[in-house]
């Protein structure tokens, strides 16, 4: 599972994305990676870990929520 999300204010020349994964790591836990910056550029990770995949998906689900009421959203399809 994935989300990707951007942030465009030409006016305040803000270019963001903030990209969410959920997936699984060697050793079978469940991780949530979440990697942000200026469009354009590779930006930042971090990676957080849950037992059990539900948790992981709450906590996506959470991170994208608090995400979207900053303003971030889908990319425009041109």
């Amino acid at each position: 599972m994935q989300t990707f999300l951007e942030r465009r204010q030409p006016e305040d020349n803000l270019f963001r994305f903030y990209r969410l994964e959920l997936d699984r790591d060697l050793f079978g836990a469940w991780c949530v990676t979440r990697n942000w910056g200026r469009i354009g550029t590779q930006g930042q990770s971090r990676l957080l870990s849950f037992a059990t995949r539900a948790e992981a998906r709450f906590a996506l689900q959470r991170i994208e929520a608090a995400k979207r009421r900053r303003g971030y959203a889908p990319p425009a399809r041109h």
